[in-house]
C-alpha cells in the first residue's frame, strides 16, 4: 500500500534536500530587484528577475542594516546568500545576506542616495547657510594631527596673515571612527566656544579614502553647526556630501585658508590709502568751510549788524502812521454815515411832527390810536400825547 504523505511533510522533506544541497547553502546571484517592499520590521522583501525567470528573495534586518544605499525597483545588484524552502508556502526562496550594486559603485549609490535625501531635507539651501567672517579671531580646524593638511594650512595661513589664532582639534580622516570623531568635533568647537569659524580639511585620496565626509552623521553636524564652517576635502575635482551642507566650500585646505584670512600687508596698504583719503576729504571740507566763513565774515550783516532793526524800526514807524491816519479817516467817515442816518431818523421820528404841534389820541381802555371822529365816543376815556407830556381826557362830544 502506498504511504500518503501530508502538504508539510512534502515541503519539509524539499527544505531540508535544498538544505543539504552545498551549492545552494551559499551562493552568488545577480538580477533586477522588483516588487520590492520595506515591512516596517525592518526586514525586506522582493524578487529579482532576469529575462525568463524571478526569484523571491527575503533580507532581515539583522542583515540589511549593514547596507551603504537603499534597494529600488530596477536596480541590477548582486547577492550573496542561501536557498531554502518557506514551509508555509511551499515556495524556496533566496534569503539575502549581502547584497552590493552590479556595475555601479556600492559608495557613489550610497552617496548619491544621501545627496538625494539630504537636498530634499534642506540641508544644501543657500538660505540656511551662515555668512562667514572677514577677520575671524580665531580660527578652529578638524582634521589630522599628522600629514600635509595641517602644514599646508598653517604655511598658508602664516604667509597672508602672520599673528592668527588657529585652533586645531586632531580627529582620523578615514576609516571606522573618522565620521564620528569628525563630527564630535564639530560639536565640541560649538560647545566650548572661541572660534569664530572652523575647517574641515583632509588631502586627496579615492572615495574609499574620503568617504568619511560623505557620512549622515557628518552632514548634520555640519548643517546643526551654529558656527559658519568651510569644507575642504580631497582636490578640487572631488566633491563630498560635507561640501555641499558646509556655508563654504574650498576646492583645497589651502585654498580653504587663502579664503578664511584675507593677505595682511593687502589689508595694511587698503588702511594706509583709506587714511590718506579720509585726510583729503577732512582737509577740503576745512578749506570749504573756512572759504565760507570768511564770505561770511565780509558779509554786509556783520559788518551793519544792527542796520537791518534800524531800517525795520523805520518801517515800524511809518505802519505805525499810516495805521493813525486810517483809524482817523475810517472814524470821519462812520461818524459822518451815523449823522445822515440820525436825520433821517429824525425826519421820521413821531416826535419831531409832534414838535411841531401835533399830538397823538388814544383810547386808554384798548391803547387803539384815534384816527376817525368814528373812532370816539361819548364818555371814552383817552389819553393825549404832546411833546412834553401827556394829557387825559374824557369824550363829552363829538363832531365831524
Amino acid at each position: 500500500m502506498y504511504k500518503i504523505y501530508s502538504v508539510s511533510e512534502i515541503n519539509k522533506y524539499v527544505r531540508n534536500i535544498i538544505t543539504k544541497d552545498l551549492l545552494l547553502s551559499n551562493l552568488w546571484i545577480k538580477g533586477e530587484i522588483s516588487n520590492y517592499k520595506s515591512h516596517y520590521s525592518g526586514h525586506m522583501y522582493f524578487t529579482i528577475k532576469d529575462e525568463a525567470s524571478i526569484l523571491k528573495c527575503v533580507m532581515f534586518r539583522s542583515r540589511n542594516s549593514n547596507l551603504n544605499f537603499s534597494p529600488e525597483n530596477g536596480m541590477k545588484v548582486i547577492i550573496r546568500g542561501y536557498l531554502s524552502v518557506f514551509e508555509r508556502d511551499g515556495q524556496y526562496q533566496l534569503y539575502a545576506e549581502e547584497m552590493i550594486p552590479d556595475g555601479v559603485g556600492n559608495l557613489y549609490l550610497a552617496f548619491e542616495q544621501l545627496k538625494r535625501k539630504l537636498e530634499a531635507e534642506g540641508l544644501f539651501e543657500i538660505s540656511a547657510k551662515k555668512k562667514v567672517p572677514y577677520l575671524p579671531r580665531a580660527i578652529g580646524v578638524v582634521t589630522s594631527s599628522t600629514g600635509a593638511v595641517i602644514k599646508d594650512i598653517i604655511n598658508v595661513l602664516t604667509r597672508r596673515f602672520y599673528n592668527f589664532d588657529l585652533k586645531v582639534l586632531p580627529v582620523a580622516v578615514q576609516g571606522k571612527l573618522a565620521a564620528s570623531q569628525i563630527a564630535n568635533g564639530i560639536r565640541k568647537f560649538n560647545e566650548v566656544g572661541g572660534v569664530d569659524v572652523i575647517i574641515i580639511a583632509r588631502g586627496g585620496g579615492s572615495i574609499e579614502e574620503l568617504w568619511a565626509f560623505n557620512e549622515e552623521i557628518v552632514a548634520r553636524s555640519i548643517f546643526e553647526s551654529k558656527i559658519p564652517i568651510i569644507s575642504a576635502v580631497g582636490h578640487e575635482t572631488d566633491y563630498t556630501i560635507s561640501d555641499f551642507v558646509a556655508d563654504l566650500r574650498a576646492p583645497t585646505p589651502s585654498a580653504a585658508a587663502e579664503l578664511v584670512l584675507p593677505e595682511k600687508n593687502m589689508l595694511i596698504h587698503k588702511i594706509e590709502s583709506l587714511n590718506i583719503r579720509l585726510r583729503n576729504s577732512v582737509n577740503k571740507q576745512v578749506d570749504f568751510k573756512y572759504k565760507k566763513l570768511d564770505i561770511l565774515l565780509n558779509s554786509h550783516v556783520f559788518k551793519q549788524p544792527y542796520e537791518r532793526i534800524y531800517q525795520e524800526r523805520m518801517r515800524l514807524d511809518m505802519l505805525y502812521k499810516y495805521m493813525r491816519k486810517a483809524l482817523v479817516l475810517n472814524k470821519e467817515r462812520i461818524s459822518s454815515n451815523l449823522y445822515a442816518l440820525i436825520g433821517k431818523l429824525d425826519t421820521l421820528s413821531p416826535l419831531a411832527i409832534m414838535s411841531r404841534g401835533y399830538s397823538i389820541v388814544r383810547n386808554i381802555e384798548n391803547g387803539i390810536v384815534l384816527k376817525s371822529v368814528k373812532d370816539a365816543h361819548i364818555g371814552d376815556s383817552v389819553e393825549i400825547s404832546v411833546t412834553d407830556g401827556k394829557i387825559n381826557c374824557t369824550v363829552v362830544n363829538t363832531d365831524n
